[in-house]
């Protein structure tokens, strides 16, 4: 059915937008929203918001120090700092101007835009790129829990889909996030609970997991193995025709010591003897829809856990024929661009398609090597490296299904690969507790505005 709106020439946003997207009825109901809620600018609560560091080149990140944020480690209200980068003190001394705290938030200025996280206490000190909106609070006029499920829920969301609306290229502008009105409520403290529950739930994932990942180190003996870039490597002629490959990254000596060290502690069996690899399928964008089949694409696990957020679905008009799709317990992995990302199939995902741009492993004997085991020695040390040296780097880094194919797989006793599935799963479900809480937040903060009644306005 269509949907209009009759919209009166005086209240053209002062003529600057006549875009009928822009006066869409679910932007609209939530304007009227504000004439009858008392609201703050976001300016007005905030210390600064301003754009990150312009020029900062890969060069210059360092393996710890202060954190870097960029648009991929937001997601979800949280940081993932999966893929983080660092920037040493002296780097970053030379860009405080940008230095946020704990308890302050990012934006993502571009990409998936409006992202939102608040920064947790692991760090007391960060920085953010220049795709990414930094805004430290004042945390004696506002509660950052308050801040972080309001801008989450669809108060927050539609005012920044709105203004994201009026950009030639999807992207938000400080002015923008400068006048965005939160609506404020009695009560907004109990919101702290929910951010102590969730903080507690998360770090008792991160623990849960440093566990099983340190258990499957200790066990093939890798745990102070060294993975530092050599200068120089002496390679024979007969290696390079063998690998018909001569780019010096490729020969790097850590590669085939950390095999080595495997094959002194456990037997190796080779990928494809274990289990099968299968590249994923194209289909037309006139399928995508809101509802149907999920099509499963790269930037739906780039965490490592996949995400429902951004998903596409295959809808009931297209004829299904020979395109890959995904069973419990398969692995997908991205093989074109951020290679080696991967998760595991959960029943949540069960039957759905996968992109071109990614690939599935699936398992060919259960009772041999447990799923999240498998899953876990892929996203360890023993297969980013195994990705990063089979990698193509091209303008686009990609991986074929027969290199993947001749990945060597350590197998541990089926007991104790046991105990590292076990951890593994105890770290999902208190991830998922964790969202399921922020879920649970970001209801109460709609309920309490929608219940609310002052007439009020701006304050």
């Amino acid at each position: 059915m269509t949907t209009f709106s009759i919209i009166p020439k005086s209240q053209l946003e002062g003529a600057m937008r006549i875009d009928a997207e822009y006066y869409q009825p679910e932007f609209l109901n939530i304007k009227n929203i504000f004439s009858n809620r008392k609201y703050n600018d976001f300016r007005e609560l905030s210390l600064f918001i301003k754009k990150g560091i312009f020029d900062i080149s890969p060069e210059k990140y360092v393996r710890s120090g202060i954190p870097l944020v960029r648009v991929q480690n937001i997601k979800n209200g949280m940081i993932d700092d999966s893929n983080m980068v660092y920037l040493s003190e002296e780097e970053h001394s030379m860009e405080n101007k940008t230095e946020l705290g704990d308890f302050d938030f990012v934006l993502s200025k571009i990409g998936t835009v409006g992202e939102v996280a608040l920064l947790d206490p692991k760090h007391k000190k960060w920085n953010f790129s220049q795709n990414v909106i930094g805004i430290k609070l004042d945390k004696v006029k506002i509660s950052p829990s308050y801040i972080l499920f309001f801008l989450l829920s669809k108060f927050g969301q539609l005012q920044i889909k709105r203004a994201e609306m009026g950009q030639v290229q999807a992207k938000l502008e400080l002015e923008d996030i400068r006048n965005l009105k939160i609506i404020r409520i009695e009560g907004e403290k109990i919101f702290n609970d929910y951010l102590v529950k969730i903080l507690k739930s998360r770090s008792g994932s991160e623990l849960f997991y440093k566990q099983a990942e340190n258990l499957l180190l200790e066990e093939l003996g890798l745990k102070n193995l060294d993975v530092e870039e050599n200068l120089s490597a002496i390679v024979n002629f007969s290696d390079i025709l063998e690998a018909r490959r001569m780019d010096a990254e490729y020969f790097q000596p850590k590669y085939e010591n950390l095999l080595e060290v495997i094959k002194k502690k456990v037997k190796v069996a080779k990928l494809k003897d274990i289990a099968n690899v299968k590249r994923g399928s194209l289909i037309n964008p006139k399928f995508y829809s809101e509802s149907g089949t999920p099509y499963l694409r790269g930037k739906d696990f780039s965490s490592g856990n996949l995400e429902k957020e951004s998903l596409v679905y295959i809808n009931d008009k297209f004829i299904p024929g020979n395109e890959t799709r995904v069973e419990v317990d398969d692995i997908i992995f991205a093989s074109i661009g951020s290679v080696g990302t991967l998760a595991l199939i959960n029943n949540e995902f069960k039957d759905s398609f996968i992109s071109n741009n990614t690939a599935k492993i699936s398992l060919i004997e259960k009772n041999y090597i447990v799923p999240d085991y498998f899953c876990m020695v892929l996203h360890s040390i023993v297969g980013k490296l195994q990705f990063e040296k089979e990698s193509t780097q091209t303008a686009q880094p990609k991986i074929s299904d027969s290199q993947v194919k001749n990945f060597m797989v350590p197998i541990l006793p089926i007991e104790t690969q046991q105990k590292i599935a076990d951890l593994v799963r105890q770290s999902h479900e208190a991830r998922k507790k964790a969202k399921e809480l922020l879920e649970e937040a970001k209801r109460k903060v709609e309920e309490m505005i929608e219940k609310g009644g002052e007439k009020n306005g701006k304050i």
